[in-house]
């Protein structure tokens, strides 16, 4: 999707200088016991399946803020920063770099967020397979865009769920106490 609207732009603004920036790069600095899954040597090795993490420019200027604050720098902090939204992550960061994030090799993996459950039990996936039929594309639209707050209480956004917690609404109450 991504490719496509580089593509389109190009076409529309041939002139026009394009920067692309990977929220993925913060992450490269994480050392192998952070980035590997517990999964044959082979599917790291030949297919790339490896935790990339995201969030990494906000990972990156949220860690810079919080030395500036602090009125040290970086280089001496270790700081855990919280991307928290609709996408949420966490990140360790050591002395300046990323040793650890939430987030794996696709952003739905980690901690909970507005429409998608974070780390879930794999065997749930079967399990749901099994006693449903749903197929591969079902159960990706379902933790993709109907899980996590919205899986929980219906809204997404935060300050619906505030405003619903606020006034009784107990499944809004246990999606803020979850997340």
């Amino acid at each position: 999707v991504n490719l496509l609207g580089i593509l389109a732009a190009q076409e529309l603004f041939p002139q026009a200088v394009q920067v692309a920036v990977f929220d993925t790069a913060f992450h490269q600095t994480l050392p192998p016991q952070a980035y590997r899954y517990p999964l044959p040597k082979s599917y790291y090795g030949e297919l790339g399946v490896r935790r990339y993490g995201f969030h990494g420019t906000s990972h990156r200027y949220v860690a810079g803020e919080a030395a500036a604050m602090l009125g040290r720098p970086l280089a001496e902090l270790n700081i855990i920063v919280a991307h928290l939204g609709s996408g949420s992550s966490i990140c360790a960061v050591e002395k300046g770099v990323s040793i650890d994030t939430s987030m794996g090799m696709t952003p739905l993996g980690g901690i909970m967020m507005g429409t998608r459950g974070g780390d879930i039990d794999p065997g749930v996936l079967f399990y749901l397979a099994e006693q449903t039929g749903l197929g591969l594309d079902s159960l990706d639209v379902i933790l993709q865009r109907e899980s996590g707050l919205k899986g929980i209480c219906g809204k997404s956004d935060l300050r619906d769920i505030h405003q619903l917690a606020g006034r009784g609404d107990a499944d809004a109450a246990l999606a803020l106490d979850m997340f």
